[in-house]
């Protein structure tokens, strides 16, 4: 950064700075960032639906168009405004305090009868008395260009009490004026900056302008509100803090720091959403600027996530976190859980990440959930969450080894503490007496919520669990998952070989047939895809499973699977519900992992997705029952 130029600025215009004209003109920016937010929902909400129920054709398609480019204009001015405001005020905030600083100095100055001159030196009066004389000591100048703390020698006279006085006000003086004008000199840049191309539209690379503008402005606020998000505050508190806000401040909140605020547990969904939605555009900017496969990949994910939200499809589609960290993050609720009566939170599993193929597909599963939990209870609000707040395993076809090692606990540990977090966070927000909160577990997703289950307290505010495609939970019985046995419900199809990993004491080599077959048959899946190595592993396992078994107790070895305790398995416990067979795992014309994928989808496992339905609408005594191993 270039090194700001010598100031100009005096302690008299310090001191006669007018810092209430600089919150007002950010007051001036504030309202016209509200207008443009106010604009933007108009369109969203009213004018693009109305458009969609109402008129068809090639003139409505191309109105769409327009009023979506408009809209999206409209977040950009709702943005920098936010920033323009935010930067105003923390440069009065900043300004103030060093007011503060010269106006003690100057109080002081004036007690003790000195005068401080117009390039901040201080002259004080005789005082003392001489050594020898002892007549008083002659007055003097404190310099401004004197070291803080340095007198000028006496030999042997003693000094005059009142120079060390004058030469600490004259530095406070001086520090409050070079203070300011380094302030003065770094919001000049931040809010030249905050300038946007000529013309109507605005591209991709106007965002990423954006991005760096906000980063920015964070910089610069950060004494000014940064400092106030309580990042480690429980979800209730962090409720308490922002419904304790004023609107201004919330307002700046969410223009400077909607990454924090709409990721941050406890705080209301509609927030959350509107912080989100922001923060979506400025992480395409972001990502737009870098060239590399990661930042390709999410992008993706971003763009298709920003497609469906701008679709303004049914039901409601609630952003509550976006992030690119790790393999990257996003929470979307089909139905806004804070006054939701029946929610649901579903976790994903194995390969996970925020790309193209979690943005179509994962978020499928939780809409196709929540439209079926809706057809079940007409008469109660529903919210279907996808939760994708951890790293899920990554598997790798170029790494046989790294695709048995990615099958530990450790991500599904660390994915436990967040999800707690995050259902901690839904309760305390929910606006029902006594909501009805369903965790769903998929593939390895199911050991996350089941390793969330067994922390202390389980999941906050959970009535029921669903394992779909489980390779295990970690735990030995149902009852270990805090909910109690009969509000654990598992679905397991027959041709799903993930629900038939071999187990721990298989994979370990003392099976020998078992843990040989483990091995041949993940090398033999590595051709089918990610996930067909761990379903090739399965088979492996299974038809190498009868020689493993007999070194081994055969009822331990029939319930066992990866993670513990077949859910599926009459030793754990729980209540399986039917489910379609599913392809078998080298049926022709279908995937290998077609039967571990069904279970959401009403168009390819009706009975699956009915029951899930079932069980998240609360009338769990409906489900369809099968019969457990």
């Amino acid at each position: 950064m270039t090194p700001p130029p010598t100031s100009t600025l005096t302690w008299a215009q310090l001191r006669d700075l007018r810092c209430a004209e600089l919150e007002g003109a950010a007051d001036g920016w504030g309202k016209a960032s509200n207008r443009a937010d106010a604009g933007r929902d108009r369109i969203e909400k009213q004018l693009l639906n109305g458009l969609r129920e109402t008129q068809r054709g090639a003139a409505a398609d191309a109105a769409v168009g327009r009023l979506r480019q408009l809209g999206q204009n409209l977040q950009y001015v709702y943005t920098e405004c936010g920033l323009v405001r935010t930067a105003l005020n923390s440069l009065a905030h900043e300004m103030r305090a060093q007011q503060r600083a010269l106006r003690e100095a100057l109080d002081d100055a004036e007690a003790l009868r000195f005068t401080v001159h117009a390039d901040g030196s201080v002259t004080y009066p005789e005082a003392g008395e001489g050594l020898i004389d002892g007549k008083p000591l002659p007055g003097g100048t404190a310099s401004v260009t004197a070291l803080p703390g340095l007198l000028p020698p006496s030999g042997l006279v003693a000094p005059n009490p009142n120079a060390g006085k004058a030469q600490d006000i004259a530095d406070r003086v001086t520090k409050a004026v070079r203070t300011a004008a380094e302030i003065d000199w770094r919001f000049a840049g931040i809010l030249r900056d905050l300038k946007a191309e000529e013309g109507l539209k605005v591209p991709d690379r106007t965002w990423t302008d954006a991005a760096g503008d906000a980063a920015a402005v964070r910089d610069a606020a950060r004494g000014y509100l940064k400092s106030g998000i309580p990042l480690d505050a429980s979800p209730a508190a962090r409720k308490a803090w922002w419904a304790g806000l004023t609107d201004e401040q919330r307002e700046e909140y969410l223009a400077v720091y909607p990454d924090q605020i709409g990721n941050l547990d406890g705080i209301p969904a509609l927030v959350r959403d509107t912080a989100n939605r922001d923060n979506l555009q400025l992480l395409i900017g972001k990502l737009e600027g870098q060239d590399d496969e990661d930042a390709e990949t999410k992008l993706a994910g971003l763009r298709e996530i920003d497609r469906q939200l701008k679709e303004g499809r049914q039901p409601p589609m609630y952003l509550l976190g976006i992030g690119d960290e790790g393999n990257g993050r996003a929470i979307v609720s089909y139905g806004n859980p804070d006054t939701a009566r029946n929610v649901s939170a579903y976790v994903p599993g194995l390969n996970t990440s925020l790309d193209e193929d979690f943005a179509r597909n994962d978020l499928k599963r939780a809409r196709d959930t929540a439209i079926g939990a809706k057809e079940m209870d007409p008469s109660s609000p529903t919210a279907s969450i996808v939760w994708l707040g951890y790293d899920a395993p990554q598997t790798s076809t170029d790494d046989l080894m790294g695709n048995l090692d990615v099958m530990g606990e450790s991500n599904a540990r660390d994915g436990a503490g967040a999800y707690n977090r995050f259902m901690d966070g839904i309760s305390a927000t929910n606006q029902q007496e006594d909501p009805h909160v369903t965790a769903i577990g998929h593939s390895y997703g199911s050991l996350t919520v089941g390793l969330a289950a067994q922390q202390g307290g389980g999941i906050p505010g959970a009535d029921d669990v669903v394992l779909v495609g489980s390779p295990g939970t970690g735990a030995h019985s149902a009852d270990e998952l805090g909910v109690g046995k009969e509000h654990v419900f598992v679905g397991a199809a027959e041709n799903d070989p993930v629900t038939k990993l071999p187990n721990s004491y298989e994979a370990s080599g003392l099976g020998t047939g078992a843990a040989g077959g483990a091995s041949a048959g993940f090398a033999l899946g590595m051709g089918a895809g990610p996930l067909g190595a761990v379903i090739g592993g399965a088979a492996g396992g299974i038809a190498g499973g009868a020689t493993g078994y007999a070194a081994q107790d055969a009822q331990t070895a029939e319930s066992d699977v990866w993670f513990g305790t077949d859910p599926a398995h009459r030793d754990f416990g729980a209540n399986r519900f039917a489910v379609s067979d599913g392809p078998r795992l080298l049926e022709r014309g279908h995937s290998p992992t077609e039967a571990h994928s069904n279970y959401f989808d009403p168009a390819k496992d009706q009975r699956s997705a009915d029951n899930i339905a079932r069980i998240v609408a609360g009338k769990s005594g409906e489900i369809e029952r099968e019969r457990l191993r």
